[in-house]
């Protein structure tokens, strides 16, 4: 096989609760990415988008990840990628860990599986890390593994999946940009011990509700004091939001990633198409577009052509 067609899902990070370690991946949207075998050395990537992302590998996400695959393998054969996005950058559902993580799942593909999934994670982390000037791996893990995933560490990479009830997602994305870098440097230096306290054991208790298919004690569990009070200020019309998808049924939700998106968890799809109205409401009037999908977890990760989207 020389040439492989895949689909690298929208990714949900932090979790409210989970800041740098939670991330469950989405069914809806989804990047394509055809990635071929060549000859000629290196990585040439096109797009077939109009983002006007960078086509230079060294610059380009999927570009970094690919060359970190290459160096491992010592450069016996080179990359011809093209990709449409269809998760914007800057969105908040992980549109840079989708362009790194298919790269390198397809790519190990080609090369008939070479790498564990943690090895992938790794090269895929190199790529993320253009866009987020950091080292973390909530949005890679969700992408990679499928369903919920916690990152227990980075140094050294363990990644934990979870289980999880069927459950439905709405997320709104705001057509304004946040860039990862920008809202990190947001975030306090230090927090109160108290409140770190609130938060571990939040991140504690949702994911025994995860577990158990408790849906009020996941509720409960979606709480954060520390992180969402800044990021929020970035967000139009977030407290709205929130508000008036949680009286249309919501269990809960918060800030996808660092934002501009914002998520609610709900029980069923009827309740997440009446969340998905209220969010459009509260969003009809501001004057910024916005797009809004109604969804599930992905259980799969990255799908391959022929696999149902």
């Amino acid at each position: 096989m020389n040439e492989i067609t895949v689909f690298p899902p929208a990714t949900v990070a932090n979790v409210v609760c989970g800041f740098d370690c939670l991330g469950f991946a989405l069914d809806d949207p989804v990047d394509a990415m055809t990635l071929r075998l060549t000859d000629e050395k290196g990585v040439r990537i096109t797009h077939l988008d109009d983002y006007g992302l960078p086509a230079d590998p060294e610059r380009n996400i999927a570009g970094v990840a690919l060359l970190a695959m290459l160096d491992a393998i010592h450069h016996e054969t080179g990359f011809e990628l093209e990709i449409t996005k269809k998760i914007k950058p800057g969105s908040g559902v992980g549109s840079s860990s989708a362009s790194a993580v298919g790269a390198v799942v397809a790519a190990d593909k080609l090369l008939n599986e070479r790498f564990s999934r943690l090895e992938l994670a790794e090269f895929a982390m190199r790529g993320e890390q253009v866009a987020s000037a950091g080292r973390h791996a909530d949005n890679v893990a969700p992408c990679l593994y499928g369903g919920f995933t916690l990152v227990r560490s980075v140094d050294p990479l363990d990644i934990v999946e979870l289980e999880f009830p069927e459950i439905a997602v709405t997320v709104i994305h705001p057509q304004i940009e946040v860039k990862t870098a920008d809202a990190r440097r947001m975030l306090p230096a230090e927090i109160p011990l108290k409140s770190g306290v609130r938060a571990w054991s939040n991140v504690g208790a949702l994911v025994a509700a995860l577990a158990k298919g408790d849906l009020e004690l996941l509720a409960r569990s979606l709480e954060d004091a520390i992180v969402e009070p800044v990021r929020k200020t970035l967000i139009p019309h977030f407290d709205a939001v929130k508000t008036e998808s949680l009286r249309a049924g919501a269990l809960g939700g918060g800030i996808s990633g660092s934002g501009p998106s914002i998520f609610m968890l709900s029980e069923n799809q009827s309740t997440a198409r009446r969340v998905a109205a209220a969010m459009d409401a509260v969003y009809a009037e501001s004057g910024i577009d916005f797009n809004i999908y109604v969804t599930k977890i992905n259980s799969e990760g990255v799908k391959f052509a022929g696999a149902e989207i």
